[in-house]
């Protein structure tokens, strides 16, 4: 049975999505989740949500517990993980309120904790990581937004990095020459961590910004970003309901 947990980034959290929803609070192995989870329906199918970075929006994104998160939509059973994110773009063609179904991801984090694998005692344990972000489900958000006419991208790298400070324009120019399209600061630990869990994951990214690697652009600001999601949250909320029946 398809139960799908539904992890909330910046501003595309809102429980009010669910029907029949309900609150529960949880506690893991590796501590709180970020936020209670809200369960419910969408168009039938079990979901449940999380927001990343709490019900307040009080964590910053080095001190989001990743590992909590994703161990608890796998103890509500949740079979498929949807991610949402707002992401800076570091490509011309990637503009404003652009979707963007993430394909492969760079991690440049550096103080979380990025593995559920503690020791070796029971032997060496290493997670393929070649393609992080399962096919059917990038197949099916992308036939969604095709059907919903949603200006989107089929694929792109997202750089994680560590924040909560935007980049400077050296560290942006040298995303680009790395072959990264856009940037955020969680979707690899958390891609990571579901493929160890063995959850299928895949994450629907908006773009809000132009990083500052572009000079006619000002560089990205917190105000700018909540501005752009208020234009186009509905396009992400519309391609997670298009997509979910047709989960399988």
């Amino acid at each position: 049975m398809v139960k799908i947990g539904i992890i909330g980034g910046s501003g595309l959290d809102d429980p009010n999505i669910l029907e029949d929803a309900k609150e529960i609070n949880i506690e893991t192995p590796y501590g709180v989740p970020s936020s209670s989870l809200k369960t419910g329906k969408i168009n039938g199918v079990d979901i449940v949500l999380l927001a990343r970075h709490g019900n307040q929006h009080q964590f910053p994104p080095t001190n989001v517990n990743y590992r909590a998160n994703i161990h608890a939509l796998k103890m509500q059973g949740c079979t498929h993980i949807i991610a949402t994110t707002a992401v800076g773009s570091l490509r011309q063609e990637i503009e404003r309120g652009d979707i963007v179904i993430i394909d492969q991801f760079i991690d440049f984090t550096r103080h979380r904790k990025i593995t559920f694998i503690d020791s070796f005692k029971d032997g060496a344990v290493h997670t393929p990581m070649a393609e992080p972000f399962n096919k059917k489900l990038r197949e099916t958000l992308i036939q969604s937004c095709q059907s919903l006419n949603i200006k989107h991208h089929p694929k792109g790298t997202v750089i994680t990095i560590e924040g909560p400070r935007f980049s400077t324009k050296a560290e942006s120019h040298m995303f680009r020459q790395w072959g990264a399209d856009i940037i955020n600061m969680s979707i690899a630990p958390e891609a990571i961590l579901a493929n160890e869990a063995g959850i299928p994951y895949a994450a629907v990214a908006m773009s809000t910004d132009y990083d500052c690697w572009k000079d006619d652009e000002e560089p990205v600001t917190w105000e700018a970003i909540l501005d752009i999601f208020k234009k186009n949250v509905e396009k992400v909320t519309g391609v997670l309901i298009d997509t979910i029946p047709k989960i399988k």
